[in-house]
């Protein structure tokens, strides 16, 4: 079995420095549902791994980011894929467990539910904390330049990191077996 764990916000739908706090402001990223339909048809597993400190921060709560959650299963299942599972930590920063990222919780409870060895499973994310977190996790990182990713590219640069434009890009070349 082939697995892939996604970062949300920035990855899968466009970021805000405001948070996303509602459905009418989730909005993806062109081609990345798309990306996650043919990764699922070509045999991948698709799981989601996520800080949501909006929660924590009384941004929003759990009703509306489920029903966010609802909405991109939706979007992905009408084109024929599917998200096999999310994780995410509502952990303000100043209240942190090892669940949110940079913290491994969510990637180590991933696999450990799942009974799967991270140290082939690529984690796809866009911030400095997402690479940080599939490190310590023992999972392959893998930056894509949207969301806050050119930034983390030009301040947080890893040797060999393996960098695309966005999702579908990233998909494109796993697919090809690049």
């Amino acid at each position: 079995m082939k697995w892939v764990i996604l970062d949300r916000d920035g990855v899968i739908n466009e970021d805000s420095d405001e948070y996303i706090k509602s459905v009418a402001e989730w909005h993806p990223i062109p081609g990345s549902l798309e990306a996650i339909a043919r990764l699922c048809q070509a045999g991948y597993r698709v799981f989601i791994a996520s800080n949501q400190s909006g929660i924590g921060r009384g941004y929003f709560d759990y009703d509306a980011l489920f029903a966010m959650h609802d909405r991109l299963q939706q979007l992905v299942g009408e084109l024929g894929g599917r998200i096999d599972g999310i994780e995410f930590a509502p952990d303000a920063p100043d209240q942190a467990s090892d669940m949110r990222k940079p913290g491994p919780g969510m990637l180590k409870d991933l696999a450990r539910r799942l009974q799967v060895s991270l140290d082939e499973v690529v984690f796809v994310g866009d911030s400095a904390a997402d690479l940080a977190a599939a490190q310590a996790a023992g999972a392959r990182p893998v930056l894509v330049r949207t969301g806050k990713g050119r930034r983390t590219e030009l301040d947080h640069a890893i040797p060999g990191l393996p960098v695309y434009d966005d999702l579908a890009a990233f998909a494109r070349a796993t697919l090809a077996g690049h």
